[in-house]
């Protein structure tokens, strides 16, 4: 997987300091480390960075469409969604492909869209993850939150490096 350091390199500048990537993969590690912890200071942690970015009335909705697709990303219970820590400064291939996934529903890259999906969960519930995804990446872009695009062939390379193809 791709440290920090490089794919800060690849778009610039540090990508994971930008709002709208830090809201995606910061909301995610965040929420998932409440899933998995049961304790709600994560989620307080995530309810302080996205009031910062939002504003208190569009946090609560950004939050309700995060909660929304972690929660229907997370339902298989054989393969639990992988996560650094927050604020580390590398990232995992299930974060690779959430951050690829928001991002191609902002740009209307089906192609990359599809690949997280396929790469990400099985067949019967792509649908209603790809729904949810398309909710979250929808308010943040409401929010003037555009996560940069990550070109289907960025994602190919993330899959072809990356572990054995897991299915939430």
């Amino acid at each position: 997987m791709p440290s920090g350091a490089e794919i800060c390199d690849r778009f610039g500048g540090c990508y994971f300091e930008r709002p709208a990537e830090k809201l995606v993969l910061e909301g995610y590690r965040h929420w998932t480390a409440g899933y998995d912890t049961g304790s709600v200071v994560p989620w307080e942690m995530a309810w302080g960075l996205y009031s910062d970015v939002l504003g208190g009335a569009n946090a609560r909705i950004a939050l309700a469409h995060l909660s929304h697709f972690i929660r229907t990303l997370g339902r298989c219970a054989h393969c639990p969604l992988r996560a650094f820590p927050f604020g580390a400064h590398h990232i995992c291939r299930d974060e690779c492909l959430t951050l690829g996934l928001i991002a191609a529903n902002q740009h209307q890259d089906m192609a990359a869209a599809e690949l997280c999906i396929g790469a990400m969960v099985c067949a019967p519930r792509g649908r209603e993850v790809a729904e949810a995804a398309t909710d979250f990446a929808a308010a943040l872009s409401g929010f003037e939150q555009r996560l940069l695009p990550i070109p289907a062939g960025i994602i190919e390379d993330v899959l072809m490096r990356s572990a054995p193809k897991t299915v939430h």
